[in-house]
């Protein structure tokens, strides 16, 4: 008996295979957070299966992260596969968003002011 998931059993492919050797993309490597889209264009028949079941799944937004846990493979492995894709124009991607340096807690009174005087 195993403690897996039923219907889920580790991929037999090591992910050096999967990538080619490769563990660097030759840009930034993806944040977890970004979020990654497929585009309208149509699939190559060439593509690995792996490029393939992550532009199944990219439909609508997903995170890297999240595209990772579909695929079952580490992030790591899933950013060198999302390079590709963005590079041959299958994929978009959309950067996390950067923290707020300041708070405008002048206009945040302003705001609840305003909010409360309606209720």
């Amino acid at each position: 008996m195993t403690d897996r998931p039923e219907g889920r059993t580790p991929s037999a492919v090591r992910p050096y295979v999967i990538t080619r050797g490769r563990s660097d993309t030759g840009r930034e490597p993806l944040a977890w957070e970004t979020l990654v889209m497929a585009t309208d264009a149509a699939f190559p028949p060439s593509l690995q299966p792996e490029h393939h079941k992550i532009l199944t799944h990219c439909q609508g937004l997903l995170s890297v992260a999240e595209v990772a846990a579909h695929l079952g493979q580490p992030p790591s492995v899933v950013q060198v596969l999302l390079s590709d894709l963005v590079d041959w124009g299958l994929i978009v991607i959309r950067p996390p968003i950067a923290p707020a340096e300041h708070t405008d807690v002048t206009m945040l009174r302003k705001v609840l002011h305003g909010l409360e005087s309606r209720l």
